[in-house]
């Protein structure tokens, strides 16, 4: 009499193993992403795929790295839009204290109510997303996302709002400060102004290009 599949000695695969061997492949609507989801993973997990992702969901050790690491990211985001949130809504509701630097006018003004909204919908998103990953398992991360489309794309902005939100307020506080910079009336507030827009450049322009030439690059290898 031969035994059960799931007991079978002769050196071929049980039914568990098989089931657990199709999990961990990767399923198909997954694979076949849309422009936009591959733009939306790029950004919640570093490549424009979800290979590397799903296969962190099959064991819980890797699953709670995974957790730690996004817990980290936003609760440092939570403290970035806090300290965004407090200095846009000191700016807002004061008056410049020099004459050369303006920044009640109407452009800068703008900017930082902007940047004070930002950092509230920063603030909100972060935890709303620290909660859900705080209680998430692996099991209901996994059935949430296997359908893909728009349970999919839920996930991956889970992850990108906060940050998006968070980066948003603070380039519209650092514009606000360089247009009332610029249209200062001292020479020495258009140097410093120059400078630090000299020093902005600097630093987002060459992560700009190398996040640019990654998901061009990770694209072609598709």
């Amino acid at each position: 009499m031969a035994l059960p599949e799931a007991f079978n000695i002769n050196g071929t695969r049980t039914a568990d193993e098989n089931t657990l061997a199709e999990d961990r492949i990767l399923p198909e609507v997954l694979r076949d992403t849309s422009f936009i989801t591959r733009v939306l993973c790029l950004f919640a997990l570093g490549r424009p795929d979800l290979e590397a992702h799903w296969e962190s969901l099959q064991t819980e050790e890797a699953f709670k790295n995974v957790r730690e690491r996004l817990c980290s990211i936003l609760t440092n985001t939570i403290t970035a839009a806090g300290l965004l949130l407090a200095t846009s809504g000191v700016f807002v509701t004061t008056i410049s204290p020099v004459p050369y630097l303006d920044y009640t006018s109407p452009a800068p003004y703008f900017l930082l109510f902007i940047s004070l909204m930002m950092a509230m919908i920063a603030m909100l998103t972060s935890g709303l997303s620290m909660m859900r990953w705080l209680y998430a398992d692996r099991q209901g991360t996994q059935e949430q996302i296997k359908p893909g489309g728009y349970f999919l794309s839920s996930y991956l902005l889970s992850m990108v709002m906060p940050i998006f939100y968070a980066g948003l307020s603070l380039n519209c506080f650092i514009f606000a400060m360089l247009v009332a910079g610029f249209n200062s009336q001292s020479t020495v507030c258009h140097i410093l102004t120059a400078v630090w827009l000299v020093a902005y450049v600097i630093s987002v322009g060459p992560m700009s290009i190398e996040f640019m030439w990654r998901f061009t690059k990770c694209l072609k290898s598709r």
